[in-house]
Parts: structure tokens; C-alpha cells; sequence
């Protein structure tokens, strides 16, 4: 069990995680560690490959962030000689030259993560460094359960073969470890879900006008798409493409996060028109969100033709976009962002109305109306319950939404006994309890 023990001991150690960064240029490291020093790491700087290596043999470190122009010893030497001693250390390249072959030597003798080019944008290197050092507690956990799965399996067949209860007590915990593993191997593959709420969260960090408005976007999105009658699949993208549709606004100054559209000059006006381009280039390298990345990309497109960024009109128009430009309009309406006042709730109705077959699809329109005004068929009651008395076949009537606004589960999916175990597995990890709302019965005469 050493070798469990050590790897626990690592992942206990893993909650301030040590970055290391190793440039010749002193300015470089000062901007480094002026931009991560509040980010809850503990940052360590060398001025060479030699000093860095000195820090790597001294004390353990998570992540190392190297430039690749360095005297006596390059990026790409430092790398290597980082991955044969500490193979699990996360390894990136610090580059300011388009010199492929550099980077080809990094990749090939280093065997790098990601390599990050000069200038750097603050955000966007915050980011690459918290998925890299997620990504690796992900990899760590499933090898201790590997781990932890071997050793149980060799246990098990040490056990005598008479004991037959205590060959059932081991099979319950090596199943148990099984599904540990299973579960480990399912962060991995749906990472992008953690991605969606760092996204989502990005620009409203901002405050102001921006706060909590991607939420509300999301749930009238959702509204209308479930109103429309699209598949759950459907629905589910429309709603994750509202909740980063400002995503692309990310490197957008304050004050022009401020600026009211119809207020903005000529510049001002180009840039905030190419937001969209911005937010399916994020998202673009995630394969679960390109559905989302082409519902953004197609947000500021009209019904008429006159949009951006390709001039698309009608039912060219995907149908998640023109779902998504009428929500989105019609919140910022009421804040400010469209307008130098904000209009009040009818009145911004009333603007969408004007704007059918111009800016919006009337279809849409017309099931926005019925939404806003409740005529939505027959709301079915819902109950609010906790998680143990949850039963199979119940129908969540809410998205299920953790503490700090995280989608665990979208509304209207049935529960099973898999899926309630999962939210019991889910309140005991972060020892909170969850209220989930339910449709209730139909009572029966």
C-alpha cells in the first residue's frame, strides 16, 4: 500500500498547487508572478534552466512554464531533462518566436502540454494553467484507483476459497473501486462541462449590467426551445450556447463593456461585432461544445440578411441562434446594454414584437410571447424535495443547479436509480444539501 499512500499524498498536497516559471528575463517573471500571485498557487521563479532544475530537485512542483530563447540551456533541453526526472510534473513552453522547429523539439524531446506565445493574454494563460492542473488531480485519481483495483484484485485471490463471506466483502469493495474508476474515466471525457461554468462565469465577474444576465438568457432560451418541441439534445445545446454566449466579450475592455450598442463609434461597433467569431474560436477545440460554437458564431445574424458576421438570413439562420439573439436582446433590453435606457419588462416585449422579420424570426417571436405571458399549455405542478426521496420515474421540473451555478442535471430528465445515487454521491462529496423540484403527481379521481 506504499505506493497508494504516496499518491494520496500527493493529491492531499494538490490543493495549492506550486507553478514554476523559468525565463532569462527578470520583466517576463515579474508580469508571471504579478498575474498568478492571486490565483491560490504557490508561484516559484528561476532565471535559467540550471536554477530551475535546482528548485525541482529542493521541492516538489506541479507545473512548469518555460521560455524557449534561454543561454547555455533552451526550452526545449530544460523540458526534457524535466520529464525524464519528473514525468508528472504538467510541462509548457513560454515562446515569443514563430520557430516551428523549436517547438517541434519541445513537443517531441519535452513532450509539453501546451505551448503559450508572447504577449500573453492574462486570462487566457490563467485558464490553460487551471485545466492543466485539473486535468492532471483527474489523472492522478484514476491511477490511484487503478492502483487501488490491482491491489484489491491481487488480495482477492490470496483469499482462501472456503471463506466465502470474506470473498464477498471483496468483491463489494473491489466493485466499488470498479465504479470509482468508471466515474474517473467520465470526468475526463466530459472535462468541457467544468469548462462551461469556468466560461460562463468569465465575463460576469465583470459585475455590473452582465450580472446573472447569461443565466436569464439560458432558462427563456430553454423556455422556448422546449416550447418549440426540440429534442432533449437540442434543448440542451441551446441552453449550454446561452450560458457562453458572451464568452467572446472576454477580452473587451470596461468601458466598453459599458457602452450602451446603439451608443458605440465605428470602432467600437467592429469589435463588439466580431464577439461571436471570438466565442466559436474558444470553443471550437472542444468537440461536445462545436454545436454551441456555431449557435454563437450565428447570434448577431438577422432574419433579414442585414447581421453579422456572414449575412445569413431566414431559416439559413441556425435555429439556436435565432432562439438565442431574441433571449439575449430581450434581457439586454431591460439592462442597458442594447440601449441608453433600460426598458421596462413590457416594453421590451413590445420592441421584440416590432422587430419580427427584421431582426427575429416570427416563429419564434410568436412562442417567446406565449412564454412571457404564460400561455405555455398547462404548467404542471411541481414539488421541492430533497435527494433522499427521490424515487425512479420522477421528473425533474428545474434544471438541477449546484450552490455555485453549476448544471448537474436540465429539466424535464427522468430519474433513475443510477442517476438519484449520483446526486446522494454528488451532496455527501461536497457535504451540501440540494433541493430539487419536482413535477408532482397527477392526482387521480
Amino acid at each position: 500500500m506504499n505506493d497508494l499512500a504516496a499518491m494520496e499524498d500527493r493529491l492531499t498536497a494538490a490543493a495549492q498547487p506550486s507553478i514554476l516559471f523559468v525565463d532569462d528575463e527578470q520583466n517576463i517573471l515579474s508580469s508571471l508572478r504579478r498575474v498568478f500571485r492571486t490565483q491560490g498557487y504557490q508561484v516559484l521563479t528561476a532565471d535559467s534552466g540550471a536554477a530551475g532544475l535546482q528548485i525541482l530537485e529542493s521541492e516538489p512542483v506541479d507545473l512548469v512554464i518555460s521560455d524557449m530563447r534561454m543561454p547555455q540551456m533552451d526550452g526545449a533541453q530544460f523540458l526534457e531533462r524535466v520529464r525524464k526526472r519528473w514525468p508528472e510534473t504538467i510541462r509548457l513552453l513560454l515562446t515569443g518566436y514563430a520557430d516551428v522547429q523549436s517547438i517541434l523539439a519541445a513537443i517531441n524531446r519535452g513532450e509539453i502540454y501546451r505551448y503559450i506565445t508572447k504577449p500573453w493574454d492574462d486570462t487566457d494563460i490563467v485558464l490553460v494553467v487551471r485545466h492543466a492542473l485539473e486535468r492532471r488531480v483527474l489523472e492522478q485519481e484514476k491511477r490511484r484507483l487503478e492502483l487501488l483495483t490491482l491491489q484489491q484484485n491481487e488480495e482477492l485471490r490470496a483469499l482462501n476459497a472456503g471463506l466465502e463471506a470474506k470473498v464477498e466483502e471483496r468483491t463489494t469493495a473491489l466493485r466499488a473501486a470498479h465504479d470509482r474508476l468508471v466515474e474517473a474515466n467520465n470526468k475526463l471525457k466530459t472535462s468541457f462541462l467544468t469548462s462551461i461554468k469556468v466560461f460562463s462565469s468569465v465575463i460576469e465577474m465583470r459585475g455590473g449590467k452582465l450580472a446573472g444576465h447569461s443565466r436569464r438568457v439560458a432558462d427563456l432560451a430553454r423556455k422556448i426551445a422546449i416550447k418549440l418541441e426540440l429534442d432533449q439534445q437540442e434543448v440542451q445545446e441551446v441552453f449550454v450556447a446561452a450560458l457562453l454566449h458572451d464568452i467572446g466579450k472576454i477580452a473587451f475592455s470596461d468601458d466598453l463593456l459599458a457602452q450602451p450598442v446603439n451608443t458605440m463609434n465605428g470602432e467600437q461597433l467592429g469589435q463588439y461585432r466580431r464577439h461571436p467569431l471570438r466565442a466559436e474560436q474558444l470553443l471550437m477545440p472542444l468537440e461536445d461544445l462545436r454545436g454551441a460554437a456555431r449557435i454563437l458564431r450565428a447570434q448577431l445574424e438577422r432574419f433579414d440578411g442585414q447581421g453579422f458576421p456572414d449575412g445569413l438570413s431566414g431559416f439559413n439562420i441556425p435555429l439556436g441562434a435565432r432562439i438565442l439573439a431574441l433571449a439575449s436582446d430581450f434581457d439586454n433590453l431591460q439592462n442597458g446594454v442594447l440601449l441608453q435606457r433600460s426598458l421596462r419588462a413590457d416594453e421590451a416585449v413590445a420592441a421584440v414584437v416590432q422587430a419580427q422579420g427584421t431582426r427575429y424570426d416570427p416563429q419564434i417571436v410568436a412562442v417567446f410571447q406565449e412564454v412571457i405571458s404564460g400561455r405555455t399549455a398547462e404548467v404542471q405542478p411541481e414539488v421541492a424535495m430533497r435527494a433522499h426521496a427521490l424515487r425512479p420515474g420522477m421528473v425533474l421540473s428545474r434544471d438541477l443547479i449546484t450552490h455555485d451555478g453549476f448544471l448537474l442535471l436540465s429539466a424535464e430528465n427522468r430519474l433513475d436509480e443510477r442517476v438519484i445515487r449520483q446526486i446522494l454521491d454528488f451532496e455527501q462529496s461536497v457535504d451540501r444539501k440540494l433541493t430539487i423540484y419536482v413535477h408532482a403527481p397527477e392526482r387521480r379521481t
